[in-house]
């Protein structure tokens, strides 16, 4: 099993997406990559923690590959958006994917390489230096919630990549 990284907004949508594609065995959701120990919704929030909405997604590799985990990235941000994704502002919805391995590292950045074109490329490719498991009642939000605020469109998943 590999794991990544990936801030795309609001983790809501995010965990339940990555969560619903074939090969992906676990999601959680969380604060990644900020500059304080143990940060709470209320610190993001109010501004008194830098961190990135993010979900922990661990994944087997013999059935979906870490491009594909990039390529499905691409299809629910803007990687052009600062601090933005959907109706979602701030410095907690920055977009990112944060690696564990540094040979993942060197894959990531090449195959945004080849894409991010453009000096506005936004999205923050680097090692994962911290993780904080988000409020139990943030994990699997959606399942539980199933009509709670989500950006991302869950039709962008082809039928035969779902689980």
């Amino acid at each position: 099993m590999k794991t990544i990284y990936i801030a795309a907004g609001c983790f809501w949508g995010v965990q339940e997406y990555y969560k619903r594609l074939k090969g992906v065995v676990e999601t959680e959701v969380g604060y990644a990559n900020g500059d304080s120990a143990n940060p709470k919704y209320e610190d993001l929030k109010h501004h008194t923690a830098s961190h990135a909405e993010t979900v922990k997604v661990v994944y087997d590799e013999k059935t979906i590959a870490l491009e594909k985990i990039l390529e499905h990235f691409l299809r629910i941000v803007d990687p052009y958006s600062v601090d933005r994704q959907g109706g979602d502002v701030g410095h907690q919805y920055r977009t990112g994917v944060y690696y564990v391995d540094k040979a993942d590292g060197k894959k990531i950045k090449e195959y945004f390489a080849v894409i991010s074109n453009s000096e506005k490329f936004a999205v923050e490719l680097l090692p994962l230096r911290n993780f904080y498991t988000a409020e139990e009642y943030h994990q699997n939000y959606l399942t539980a919630n199933p009509h709670g605020y989500c950006h991302i469109n869950f039709s962008l998943i082809k039928p035969n990549e779902k689980k």
